[in-house]
C-alpha cells in the first residue's frame, strides 16, 4: 500500500515522488525537446557567421533560460491576487515559430541585438495579451493559429533542405581559402546528402518502429548516429571543444540591444500568436493531466510570464521561448503531472547550459546531420497547423482563409525581389517572412468574409 501510494504521486501536481520513478520521467521529457531546444540558436549563429565563443555563449543561453523559464512556470510568484506563473505541468524551450523572422532579420543586416529588440517588444505585447486574454483571443480561432502555424512550417522546409545540402553558411568562403576540403564540407555534396538522409531514415525507424523512450528520443537518437557517421567521415571539427570553459554562466549585455521597427513588428505579431497558441498547450495539459480546463489566472499567470521572462533573457542574449507541445503530449499520455518531475528536466537543461563544454560540442554537429534530424519536425509542424485547421469544417470560407493566407505569405516570401522597390523597413516585416502576411490576412479575412450559416 505505502508502494502504492508513493507512485500515486506521480499523478498528482505536488508530492514527493519516488526518485528513481521521478528522473527516469524527466530524462522522458529531457530527450523530447533537447534537441529542438538548442537548434534554433546553431541555425541563427551559422547564419550570422558568428565566432564559436558566441556560438557558446547563444546555446548557453537557450538551455540556461528554458530551464528559468520552465522552473518559473512551475513554481509561480504569487504577488497579492495576481499570479506570475501558470503553476501547471509544462516545459519551455526556444521556439522554432520564430525562426523564420529571425532568420529574415539577419538576412536584412540584423543580428543577435536585433533580435534582442523584437524580443522585448514582443514580451510586452505578451503582456498585453495576458491582461487581456479574453477579448483578445476572439480574433485567433483554431482556422488562424492553424494558417499561422502551417505557414511557419511550409517557411522553415528551404532551411531543412539548405542544411542537408551541406549548410550554405561559409562554404564557399572555405573552398576558396583551404584548397583541401572534404567532398563532404561542400555544399550539395552527395556526401552531405548520403550523411543527411542516413540521419533522417534512422529517425523515421525509431518514429514507426520504436516504443516508449526510443520513440520520444528518435530526433536525438537520429542525431547520434548521423553525427557518428560524419565522424567517420571526417566531416567533425573538435578544435573549438578544447578552449572551451568547464563552468560559465551567460553573459549580460554580451549580444547588446538594438529596436529597429522591423524587427519589432516582425516578432511582436509572433508573441502575439504564441501567447494565443499557448493557450493551446495549456488547456490540452489541464484537460489530458488533470482532467479540467485551465482557470483564467492560470492563462494570465502563464502568459503574463512568458512575456516578461522573454524580455528580461533577451538581455542575455536568449532567443525567444515557448511551450513545448511534444511535452504536453508526454503529459496526455501517461498522466505524470508532478511538478518534480518537470523540475528535475530543468535542472538538466541547467546544468547542461552552465557548461560551454557541452555548448562546444553541440556546435560540432555538421549541419547535413542537423538537417536530416530536423527536416521532420519541420514538417510536423506544419501538420500541427493543419490539424488545427481542419478541427473547424472546411467551408468555402475557412478554406478562402487558409489557402489564400498560405499562398501570399509563402508566395511573396519565395518570390524575394517581388517587393524590392518597397522601402527596407517594409521589405523586412512584410516581404522576408511568410508569417507576417499570412496572419494579417487571415485575420482580415475571418472578419471581413461572411460568416457561414449554421447546417440544420
Amino acid at each position: 500500500m505505502k508502494s502504492d501510494s508513493s507512485h500515486g504521486v506521480l499523478f498528482q501536481w505536488k508530492g514527493r515522488p519516488p526518485i528513481g520513478d521521478a528522473l527516469s520521467l524527466s530524462l522522458q521529457h529531457l530527450v523530447a525537446m533537447i534537441v529542438g531546444c538548442v537548434t534554433p540558436a546553431i541555425i541563427i549563429s551559422n547564419a550570422l557567421g558568428m565566432d564559436s565563443a558566441s556560438r557558446i555563449l547563444l546555446i548557453q543561453a537557450s538551455l540556461v533560460f528554458s530551464a528559468l523559464a520552465t522552473l518559473l512556470q512551475l513554481f509561480p510568484l504569487q504577488i497579492g491576487r495576481f499570479r506570475f506563473g501558470s503553476g501547471l505541468p509544462v516545459i519551455l524551450g526556444i521556439s522554432f515559430a520564430y525562426l523564420p523572422s529571425m532568420q529574415a532579420i539577419v538576412e536584412a543586416g540584423g543580428n543577435v541585438a536585433t533580435i534582442a529588440g523584437g524580443v522585448i517588444f514582443g514580451g510586452l505585447l505578451a503582456i498585453l495579451v495576458g491582461l487581456f486574454i479574453k477579448p483578445i483571443r476572439k480574433l485567433f480561432p483554431p482556422i488562424i493559429t492553424g494558417t499561422v502555424v502551417f505557414t511557419i512550417g511550409l517557411s522553415l522546409y528551404p532551411t531543412a533542405i539548405n542544411y542537408m545540402a551541406g549548410g550554405t553558411a561559409n562554404t564557399y568562403e572555405l573552398v576558396v581559402e583551404t584548397k583541401h576540403l572534404t567532398p563532404a564540407l561542400v555544399y550539395g555534396s552527395w556526401q552531405n546528402w548520403a550523411v543527411a538522409a542516413a540521419t533522417l531514415i534512422v529517425v523515421l525507424l525509431f518514429q514507426n518502429k520504436g516504443k516508449g523512450l526510443l520513440k520520444l528520443a528518435s530526433i536525438l537518437l537520429g542525431l547520434l548516429v548521423g553525427y557518428v557517421i560524419a565522424l567517420i567521415c571526417g566531416m567533425v571539427d573538435f578544435s573549438g571543444i578544447a578552449s572551451a570553459a568547464w563552468f560559465q554562466l551567460p553573459r549580460f549585455m554580451h549580444f547588446g540591444v538594438e529596436f529597429r521597427i522591423d524587427a519589432c513588428v516582425a516578432l511582436g505579431l509572433l508573441f502575439v500568436i504564441n501567447s494565443i497558441q499557448a493557450i493551446g498547450d495549456y488547456t490540452s495539459t489541464t484537460i489530458g493531466g488533470m482532467n479540467r480546463e485551465p482557470s483564467t489566472g492560470e492563462l494570465q499567470g502563464g502568459i503574463v510570464c512568458y512575456g516578461l521572462s522573454n524580455m528580461v533573457f533577451a538581455l542575455f542574449g536568449c532567443l525567444p521561448t515557448a511551450t513545448y507541445s511534444q511535452n504536453v503530449g508526454i503529459v496526455i499520455t501517461n498522466k505524470v503531472i508532478n511538478r518534480t518531475v518537470f523540475a528535475l528536466t530543468s535542472l538538466f537543461m541547467l546544468a547542461a547550459g552552465i557548461c560551454p563544454k557541452f555548448s562546444a560540442l553541440l556546435t560540432t554537429i555538421p549541419q547535413c546531420v542537423l538537417g536530416g534530424a530536423t527536416v521532420t519536425v519541420f514538417s510536423t509542424i506544419a501538420m500541427t497547423g493543419m490539424k488545427l485547421i481542419t478541427s473547424e469544417h472546411l467551408s468555402a470560407r475557412n478554406t478562402t482563409i487558409v489557402g489564400l493566407s498560405a499562398a501570399l505569405g509563402v508566395g511573396i516570401a519565395q518570390a524575394s525581389s517581388s517587393m524590392s522597390q518597397f522601402p527596407p523597413e517594409i521589405t523586412i516585416i512584410f516581404g522576408k517572412s511568410p508569417v507576417v502576411i499570412a496572419t494579417i490576412m487571415a485575420v482580415i479575412l475571418n472578419i471581413v468574409l461572411p460568416k457561414d450559416d449554421p447546417v440544420a
